[in-house]
């Protein structure tokens, strides 16, 4: 008999992909937002590059696009924030502003969700270091697993609404000191969240925290002058990297995806520990990649690999894969 090890991550039925990997936010002034992001706690610089990014003009619908990219992880990164962000400041024009009208749950990306320890006090640092708030702390208990957490939320330099969760029940138990660690999870606003559900189960996200159907009080103000709409939402998550939330407004809203790279949220990425199994994964599930997939040098013999697909609801979703 021949012994063999564990598989280590997701099952290799989902073709080496890892869960949710980062957040793509657009920025106007990159010195300012990676100064604000640091203050977050997101100090580790995978790569920071300026270059013309090829293999994305389906995308963006522009013959050449050159940005600089800097792709930030947590330096205290736990199970509950294992995922990071990656801003993009255009080069060659300017950033698109964020949607018009833009509040939380229409189709496009919502927002970044940041996993905490001390909820109440980081949130309390935050404000006394000047940055905005856009939602006070409230806690709340998730059906069906009664599963308890605090939250709130604070605006970037260009206004992309980064929620702050603590977790509170999942992470009775575990050692850790108070403070920021990496991006829990992505909101994003879709038409049929069992569609979207059942899309992504098929990528890997096969576990689910909570689901809730209902009216989110503390938001209201976003939604002015608009009545603000009934919100279903899930997290969707996956047993590496970082989970999903599709919401779903009721009625629905208008289409908030906006132009790629806009200011603000406009990209979630899924990681992959092998970007050519992971392509070959969705060729078998009848996903098609848009435009080609590409490699660009990071340095130090490193290099940056992706490609996109499209989800049910026109999203552009990333695979990515980092090789050190």
């Amino acid at each position: 008999m021949t012994a063999t090890s564990p598989e280590i991550g997701p099952p290799r039925g989902f073709g080496a992909l890892t869960g949710l990997d980062h957040v793509g936010i657009g920025v106007s002034d990159m010195a300012a937002s990676l100064a604000f992001y640091r203050g977050l706690g997101f100090d580790d610089v995978v790569f920071d590059i300026s270059a013309e990014l090829p293999g994305i003009g389906a995308l963006t619908h522009h013959p050449v696009t050159a940005a600089r990219i800097a792709l930030l992880r947590s330096s205290n990164p736990t199970p509950l924030g294992q995922a990071s962000i990656k801003l993009v400041q255009l080069q060659n024009r300017p950033n698109a502003p964020l949607p018009e009208g833009m509040a939380w749950g229409e189709r496009g990306v919502c927002e970044v969700c940041v996993h905490t320890r001390g909820h109440a006090g980081v949130y309390a640092d935050l404000m006394s270091r000047g940055h905005r708030s856009l939602m006070e702390p409230n806690e709340a208990d998730l059906e069906p697993y009664q599963t308890h957490c605090g939250l709130s939320y604070v605006a970037d330099p260009d206004g992309t609404k980064i929620e702050l969760i603590e977790w509170s029940t999942l992470q009775a138990g575990w050692p850790g000191a108070d403070g920021l660690q990496g991006v829990n999870h992505v909101a994003f606003g879709v038409t049929d969240i069992e569609r979207t559900r059942d899309f992504y189960r098929n990528l890997g996200f096969t576990g689910q925290l909570f689901e809730s159907d209902g009216y989110f009080e503390p938001m209201d103000s976003w939604f002015a002058p608009r009545t603000p709409p009934r919100l279903r939402m899930m997290l969707l998550t996956a047993p590496a990297g970082g989970g999903l939330e599709p919401v779903e407004q009721s009625p629905q809203a208008g289409d908030m995806r906006g132009e790629w790279g806009h200011l603000g949220p406009f990209e979630f990425a899924i990681g992959s520990r092998c970007l050519e199994r992971s392509l070959d994964y969705l060729d078998q599930q009848d996903i098609a990649i848009i435009g080609e997939p590409a490699a660009i040098d990071i340095g130090g013999g490193a290099s940056w690999r992706y490609a996109y697909f499209v989800d049910p609801d026109g999203l552009y979703v990333c695979i990515t894969e980092v090789r050190a």
